[in-house]
């Protein structure tokens, strides 16, 4: 029981925590609502809607006046009180506990002091903004009145640099100044901001004026002088061209021009009404096509000039290159008789004579053109200098294939002075077979010289054969050299191993009566040498030797190897 009564009692204590804890807030929060609406009642609002006094209270400057009078004299009057009575009621409420009813009428009396705020700084905004924008437009106008009196009078002291174009802009002048008017009618009506929307619009249009006249007499000139008299000069140069014999008429210059012209007239009546964007971007066009043709018609007159000193030198060069072709026809077809030219050899040939026989058929079109009067002259030299480059390659291709069959020649008697040599050195294998002291020439030596002798005489069977195909002398030479190599090599070898078997059985011999292995061994050694099988024979004595004195085979060898130095 009594633990119940102080659970009791504890649950109380708590109640009375909270509720004093509730309350601190409340009141905190009305003192905090209460600086904020003692702040805004001291703010000098007032003081800044009177500066809008200086203007003129009419119209729309009289009605926002009004509008932000009445709404900060609600502020004070009734919305602010009532903030007072609902902060009393909110502390009243946390007085008695009632945190529900006190939370809410703070946050009602929060919002109202918000919307207050964003009103105060929205009338103070459009307070500067209105005082500015008529500022700004004062000062706007206050420059535009004298610069339009300056347009007036640089249009007035050149009349003659704008034609008919001077109405259009004494018109655009005296709109620019009914706007000043109208500006002035707005301002002392107090509609300021239409004031100021209309002066932007005056200095926009004013830029584009000035900027207008400033560049119209230049561009009247231009039209109207200027580039009728580059088209007259152009026209009458074109003319000249054709009378020095300049072939130009298929440019088709003069209807372009007749063209150019007529569009520069319309121009001219388009500026006096003052339009300038269109006439610019024409002038523009004609201006960098003048350029382009005066490129053309001295493109023209470098050809002719070019022709007149070039032509006669491609003639003589086109003309050397086909003589010189013409004997290595000749060649062609006498060495076809004694050679066989390669398919390949045979394209290249028939190429050369295709190009030469293409480039002498042109030559005729190009004289024929410039007998005739129809074809430019800058297309001729094109056609020309393009010749210069084909002769230029088909000389480089031309010494190359008379170097080539020049070769023939060159590669069949390098061929016959191969053969003769290899004939020689087989003879000279003959002649050391027969000079050496060895009991007999191997079989196979003497079956690799005939291989070789055989190979040798089908060289000379290729190369007396008609036509002569090269390429057939050149395998059958890489053959019989082959063999030829091969039996020298063989030969020598062979040679060497029969001498290094007696200069071991000479060696061996001193051990001969004290050792009957080696006595037996060396006897074989000697019966093979005598059937001519040196290899073997050498490897008896050798292998016997080696037996009884090891390393004696090397020292034999040393001492071979020293005498044959």
């Amino acid at each position: 029981m009594v633990a119940y009564i102080i659970g009791i009692i504890l649950v109380v204590i708590v109640l009375i925590i909270v509720g004093l804890v509730f309350r601190k807030r409340a009141y905190d929060m009305v003192d905090r609502l209460e600086s904020w609406k003692l702040d805004i009642m001291d703010r000098n609002v007032a003081s800044q809607l009177g500066r809008v006094k200086n203007l003129n209270l009419t119209g729309e400057t009289q009605e926002k006046f009004e509008t932000w009078k009445e709404r900060w004299e609600t502020i004070l009057n009734k919305e602010l009180p009532d903030i007072e009575e609902n902060l009393f009621d909110a502390e009243q409420a946390a007085d008695r506990y009632q945190f529900t009813k006190s939370k809410k009428v703070l946050s009602k009396g929060e919002q109202i002091l918000n919307s207050i705020e964003n009103d105060i700084k929205r009338i103070l905004q459009e307070v500067d903004e209105l005082l500015a924008a008529e500022a700004s437009s004062r000062k706007d106008i206050e420059e535009i009145q004298p610069g339009l009196k300056i347009l007036r009078k640089e249009i007035s002291q050149n009349r003659y640099q704008f034609g008919k174009a001077e109405s259009h802009f004494d018109k655009q002048i005296d709109e620019l100044e009914a706007a000043v008017e109208q500006y002035e009618e707005l301002a002392m009506s107090g509609n300021y901001i239409q004031a100021a929307q209309l002066v932007n619009e005056m200095k926009a249009d004013m830029e584009v004026l000035d900027v207008q006249i400033k560049a119209f007499p230049e561009i009247y000139k231009q039209c109207k002088h200027d580039l009728p008299a580059q088209l007259d000069e152009l026209l009458s140069g074109i003319k000249s061209m054709e009378d020095d014999g300049y072939r130009v008429g298929h440019l088709a210059f003069e209807k372009e021009i007749r063209t150019y012209q007529d569009r520069l007239l319309d121009g001219v009546r388009s500026l006096n009404e003052g339009n300038t964007s269109e006439v610019e971007k024409v002038m523009i066009e004609i201006e960098e096509r003048i350029k382009e043709m005066y490129e053309l018609l001295e493109k023209e007159a470098l050809a002719k000039n070019y022709l007149e000193t070039k032509f006669s030198g491609y003639q003589f060069s086109l003309d050397k290159l086909s003589n010189s072709f013409y004997d290595t026809k000749k060649e062609v077809e006498h060495l076809k008789q004694a050679y066989y030219f390669e398919d390949a050899d045979m394209e290249r040939y028939l190429s050369l004579e295709k190009t030469v026989t293409k480039l002498k058929d042109q030559l005729d079109d190009i004289a024929e053109e410039l007998e005739n009067d129809d074809t430019a002259h800058t297309e001729i030299r094109e056609q020309v200098e393009e010749g210069f480059t084909q002769i230029e390659e088909l000389e480089e291709r031309h010494e190359a294939f008379k170097k080539q069959i020049q070769n023939l020649r060159k590669d069949e008697l390098e061929a016959k002075a191969k053969l003769s040599e290899m004939h020689d050195q087989l003879y000279d294998v003959k002649r050391k077979l027969k000079k050496s002291n060895i009991p007999g020439v191997p079989n196979y030596i003497w079956s690799m010289l005939e291989t070789a002798s055989n190979k040798n005489k089908r060289v000379i069977v290729t190369i007396e054969n008609q036509p002569l195909d090269m390429s057939e002398v050149q395998q059958s030479l890489g053959e019989a050299k082959k063999s030829v190599d091969h039996v020298i090599e063989q030969t020598d070898f062979m040679l060497e191993q029969a001498y290094l078997t007696e200069q071991v059985i000479q060696y061996a011999n001193r051990y001969r009566s004290s050792n009957p292995i080696l006595a037996a061994k060396l006897a074989e050694s000697e019966r093979l040498f005598r059937s001519y099988e040196y290899e073997l024979a050498l490897e008896q004595a050798a292998k016997a030797i080696e037996e009884v004195e090891p390393g004696a085979l090397k020292r034999i060898e040393s001492t071979q190897s020293v005498m044959a130095e």
